[in-house]
Parts: C-alpha cells; sequence; structure tokens
C-alpha cells in the first residue's frame, strides 16, 4: 500500500486567525523557525501567510506590523491535500503548483496536519524528491508531473 500522507505529515501545527496581527504571526514563526502558517477561521484553513507575505505585502507597503492583520496580507488561494491522499498526489501538487507547503485536511476539510517539502525530501528516494524539487524551483509553470508517469488528479483546490 501507498505511504498516505497522515503517515508523514507534521500533525502538531501551529496557526494563527485572519485577525492576529503581522507581529502575533511573525513571533510565532521566530520562535518555531519556520517561514509559514496556516490561518484559520475555527478547524478550517482560510488561507496561509508566509514570512514573504509578512515582508512583501505588509512592511514594504509601509503597514504596521502591530496593528495590520494577517487577514489582510495572507494567500488566500489555498491548495490543500488531504490526510489519505497518497503521498504521489502530495508530490504532484506541490510540482504542478509550484508549493513547498500543503495544508492537510479530514474530510470535513477540518486542518489535522501540514506537509513542507522537506518531509517529502525526507521520505522519498533522492530521484523522486529531486522530481518535486526541481519542479516547485524552476522559473515559469514546469509540466504536469502525470507526465512523468504519476497517478490520477484528486487534489483539492479551496478558493475564497
Amino acid at each position: 500500500m501507498a505511504q498516505t500522507i497522515r503517515d508523514i505529515m507534521t500533525k502538531d501545527v501551529e496557526t494563527v486567525s485572519p485577525e492576529s496581527t503581522l507581529k502575533d504571526a511573525a513571533t510565532v514563526m521566530k520562535s518555531r523557525d519556520i517561514g509559514s502558517l496556516p490561518v484559520v477561521e475555527g478547524k478550517k484553513v482560510a488561507g496561509v501567510v508566509t514570512d514573504r507575505d509578512i515582508t512583501i505585502r505588509g512592511v514594504a507597503e509601509g503597514r504596521d506590523p502591530g496593528s495590520t492583520r494577517v487577514g489582510d496580507v495572507m494567500s488566500r488561494e489555498i491548495v490543500t491535500v488531504r490526510e489519505d491522499s497518497d503521498l504521489k498526489e502530495a508530490e504532484r501538487l506541490m510540482h504542478d503548483r509550484q508549493l513547498r507547503r500543503l495544508p492537510v485536511v479530514n474530510a470535513a476539510d477540518e486542518l489535522v496536519g501540514y506537509l513542507a517539502m522537506a518531509k517529502v525530501a525526507r521520505t522519498e528516494s533522492p530521484e523522486e524528491a529531486g522530481k518535486v524539487i526541481k519542479g516547485v524551483s524552476q522559473q515559469g509553470k514546469p509540466a504536469p508531473m502525470e507526465s512523468y508517469g504519476h497517478g490520477r488528479k484528486k487534489g483539492r483546490q479551496k478558493t475564497g
């Protein structure tokens, strides 16, 4: 049986709300040594905020990190993966959408984990991991990973 996302995802996921300030989010990122956080409303993913979002959409635009809300700068177009999906599905989504991290949701679309490209790289063979990293890192949109012979499309995209 193929390895599922549930087998390798980070389960203890730090999150912020859309009402959190940029300073609050940056403080969590610093303390956990991470570069992104899922933004949740209740248990549902509302967006993702990255250190780049804070820098480019916040600080560089002259916004006050102590009063600007995460909801004002977060990325709202979210791609999630189901916890019971196999690892190849996450690899395809990361490669094709050029994503370094994926929020992991359950059948009720509630956040249950986070999957980083680094976890994929440590889990997969160097050849498979290299395909994902190459797709994520290249400039411009990569050819779909299915052209490498990977499985069906069953990822989920949530837009808001």
